[in-house]
């Protein structure tokens, strides 16, 4: 049973359960625990601050899935049925945040929660999360959720900004998609070259702004709902009396208002992915023991502030039934920019003037934001499975600013199919990309939670008691096995609306491709490779732990020097406990 991690000693170097003696390479432990050649550098920079960690996992978790995939559901199911099923999900997610933030928190490797897939579970679920092996293709069809969606989001930005061209009812070549594909790709490539501490900053800053529009949204809804629009009619709780608050879907009476509030489980999930983002993040974050507990916590609550104060307030703005709501999901098939917004409706009904262009410009904040996010996940992503030695070496080769370069090109050039889909019809095409990433992004919480139940059974094997640990998920071992469950029946039935009326074959593959590519990835990985299921005894809980706990004490010296053995202010920390709970 391993209890430690040791190292060098007598010629032999040991990291977690594996060994390595003289006559192999030249070998140096790495911060995960996984062995490199001394003179191949591989290391992440932990140049990732507290407030950054923090925001980042929010504004990973606020998209465009608010701000305009809201208003479908919204038609489809009613307000009382969305407003459940979102608080619902966004229970379900802080479990799985809780028990990621408890691994992370006791180790935050590089490699993220790939690497506790790894350690604590079987290899071949480890590859199944974020699998790549030469050729390349596996890559991308094991995490289409990163590979897919960056594109996805340069696409849409590009179409959000040619909204303001079909304002003016401009047409010529300035108007072309392709140019601000082109432009928005090459900065984020940017801003991921120049180092995760700039990346950092930027998505703090885009994350701040996400928030600024959530809370003038909440505002403004707020307004119109008591009668400060055009029309001056205070509407209060009038659309849940009438039309109602429960929508009916595919059936008449109690079974359709059911089958109408299980529909809105998958909408709400692909609302709520991007959270689990601080789990790659955790590789790159100073501090990472206190920055990964404050930075779940946090997302927690401004997530269930900003999703379920907003669902509220806009069932109390646009009954379900409406025919600007209606209008705008038409507008919604082909497009997305602010006339497909539920929020540009409530603003309509209300009489209010001149909304579109600002929320436009609100959705171009997001899907620009999502982009630059999903590049640095997929960038990561690629760099943890090289570190696992399920990628080619290449991609585990970092520059010294800590940025994996090879792992950016390659992610950066699959995103090129972006400019493939710049033609007419091509949203419809993202509407399935919609629906891929949300089976993926399922099985990536089912992943997460599988890896917590295994990583609490060793430390129970290994006599590692809660107190030992930083962080602990108030769920324990039964919520996140509750947790699974509640995600693997999501999982089966995410598509059961295509099993109604005419069979819809390509709504059926998008829906459920997802389940056999994963399962085939972890017996395909268990065939060739031969991986056995990690006892809990035998599991490594130490391997690169004490080069993390070092570098975090060198770390909060250095903080403690610069501050000068100064104590925290009274304004430090009134606005920690004030504005910082929001910025």
């Amino acid at each position: 049973m391993v209890r430690q991690t040791q190292y060098m000693e007598q010629g032999l170097e040991v990291v977690g359960c594996q060994e390595y003696d003289d006559e192999h390479e030249k070998l140096t432990n790495g911060a995960d625990g996984a062995v490199y050649n001394a003179d191949f550098r591989s290391e992440l920079k932990r140049d990732l601050k507290t407030r950054q960690l923090a925001m980042i996992a929010l504004g990973g978790a606020l998209g465009t899935g608010l701000i305009v995939n809201t208003g479908p559901t919204l038609a489809r199911v009613g307000p009382g049925s969305m407003l459940f099923g979102y608080a619902i999900v966004g229970v379900l997610c802080y479990a799985v945040m809780t028990a990621m933030g408890e691994m992370a928190a006791w180790l935050p490797l590089p490699s993220g929660f790939t690497g506790f897939a790894n350690r604590f579970v079987d290899p071949a679920l480890g590859f199944a999360l974020s699998a790549s092996v030469n050729p390349f293709p596996f890559y991308i069809l094991t995490e289409p959720q990163y590979i897919i969606t960056t594109p996805n989001n340069l696409i849409a930005s590009a179409l959000v900004i040619q909204f303001w061209f079909n304002q003016i009812e401009y047409e010529g070549p300035a108007s072309n998609p392709a140019i601000y594909v082109t432009i928005i790709l090459i900065t984020i490539i940017a801003i991921n070259y120049f180092g995760v501490g700039i990346f950092g900053e930027f998505e703090f800053a885009l994350s701040s702004l996400k928030v600024l529009i959530m809370i003038g949204l909440m505002f403004l809804t707020l307004i119109l709902a008591a009668g400060g629009g055009g029309d001056g009619d205070p509407k209060g709780f009038r659309y849940w009396s009438h039309p109602g608050a429960f929508a009916e879907y595919i059936q008449a009476g109690s079974t359709g208002r059911f089958l109408a509030f299980w529909s809105v489980m998958s909408s709400a999930v692909f609302s709520f992915l991007g959270a689990e983002l601080v789990g790659v993040t955790v590789g790159e974050a100073q501090n990472p023991r206190k920055a990964i507990p404050r930075a779940v916590r946090l997302t927690f609550y401004r997530i269930l502030i900003f999703y379920i104060v907003l669902i509220l307030l806009l069932g109390m703005n646009v009954p379900y039934n409406s025919r600007f709501l209606l209008t705008a999901n038409t507008i919604g098939n082909e497009a997305v920019n602010a006339e497909a917004s539920p929020f540009v409706v409530a603003a309509q009904i209300a009489q209010v003037q001149a909304l579109p262009s600002l929320i436009n410009a609100c959705i171009l904040v997001f899907t620009f934001s999502a982009a630059n996010s999903d590049l640095y996940i997929a960038t990561r992503t690629l760099y943890a499975l090289s570190v696992e030695h399920n990628a080619p070496r290449i991609f585990s080769y970092t520059n010294d600013r800590g940025v994996p370069i090879y792992a950016l090109a390659l992610s950066s050039a699959l995103c090129t199919t972006a400019f493939i889909s710049v033609h007419i019809g091509a949203f419809a095409t993202f509407q399935y990309f919609i629906s891929l990433v949300t089976i993926f992004g399922i099985l990536t919480w089912i992943s997460i939670l599988v890896s917590h139940i295994f990583f609490i059974r060793a430390r129970q094997a290994q006599n590692i008691p809660d107190s030992a640990l930083v962080y602990v998920s108030p769920f324990g071992l039964r919520g996140s096995i509750a947790a699974l469950v509640f995600c693997c029946v999501i999982t089966l039935f995410n598509g059961f609306s295509d099993f109604v009326g005419d069979f819809d074959w390509r709504n059926f593959l998008v829906h459920y491709i997802g389940i056999p590519l994963y399962l085939a990835m972890i017996f395909g990985y268990k065939w060739v490779r031969g991986s056995q299921r990690v006892k809990a005894r035998r599991a490594d809980l130490f391997g690169g732990k004490e080069a993390i706990d070092k570098d975090e004490e060198e770390f909060l010296a250095e903080e403690k020097a610069r501050r000068g053995g100064r104590e925290e202010s009274r304004a430090e920390r009134w606005y920690r406990l004030t504005l910082g709970n929001l910025f």
